[in-house]
């Protein structure tokens, strides 16, 4: 009997480990066309509900005044001030009027082709690899970026926002050169306007490793060898 208790109890952690292991669903809260074209600007999502180490997410700060990226639960936020300054800090009391995370267990490497070196490459390469799975997931590039581009969300308070011209009119443009960094994406091809635009699969925010340079990602070219991709199967 004691011998059966033991097999029992190895074939239950056997079980059980593997299953605490595996990387949570992609979940989407609101949507990019509501807030892009029917105005929905206030908070749908707090912040502090995702603090939590293993959650990677990704949106805008309500109102569109800023934008949210969300490393193993650390809330970094990235502002534009009244100089025009990029203000990066970490802030999870903020709320987004859309939002996409994953709870994110272990992360699956994947080589890079050398030739695929910058964001418009790196959408091909996945759906080229991944559209069949039906499935979204989360995704995290790191290392030695050439250039980057990012953009912030800097709409006036009281705008009303009818469309994505007056979304991003007053967007903030900043870009870098020859850095560390890392950038979080969520990759789906059924997710169009929802937490994608409508011409491309993937949808990135980029952060630097001294945790001071923040924004959603227009531009991105990678050195081959120099950085790393690991992509969160659910």
């Amino acid at each position: 009997m004691r011998h059966r208790c033991i097999s029992s109890f190895v074939m239950a952690f056997a079980v059980w480990l593997p299953l605490q292991a595996q990387n949570g669903p992609v979940y989407a809260t609101g949507a990019m066309r509501n807030t892009m074209f029917n105005g929905q600007l206030a908070g749908l999502i707090s912040m502090d509900s995702l603090a939590v180490p293993g959650t990677f997410g990704i949106g805008p700060i309500a109102y569109l005044r800023g934008e949210v990226l969300v490393v193993d639960g650390t809330v970094h936020t990235s502002t534009v001030n009244t100089s025009g300054t990029m203000v990066v800090d970490q802030d999870p009391s903020v709320t987004a009027p859309f939002f996409v995370h994953q709870r994110v267990t272990h992360w699956q490497e994947v080589q890079l082709p050398d030739s695929v070196t910058d964001l418009a490459g790196l959408d091909r390469f996945l759906t080229e690899r991944y559209a069949g799975l039906n499935t979204p997931f989360a995704f995290r590039l790191s290392g030695l970026f050439e250039h980057v581009e990012v953009h912030i969300v800097d709409v006036p308070l009281g705008t009303v926002v009818k469309g994505p011209e007056d979304a991003h009119r007053d967007n903030k443009h900043f870009q870098r050169s020859r850095i560390e960094a890392e950038a979080v994406g969520f990759f789906s091809t059924a997710h169009k306007a929802v937490f994608t635009h409508h011409d491309t699969n993937i949808h990135v925010h980029a952060i630097t490793a001294e945790r001071d340079w923040m924004g959603h990602v227009e531009a991105l070219r990678f050195v081959p060898g120099r950085t790393s991709l690991g992509v969160a199967l659910p």
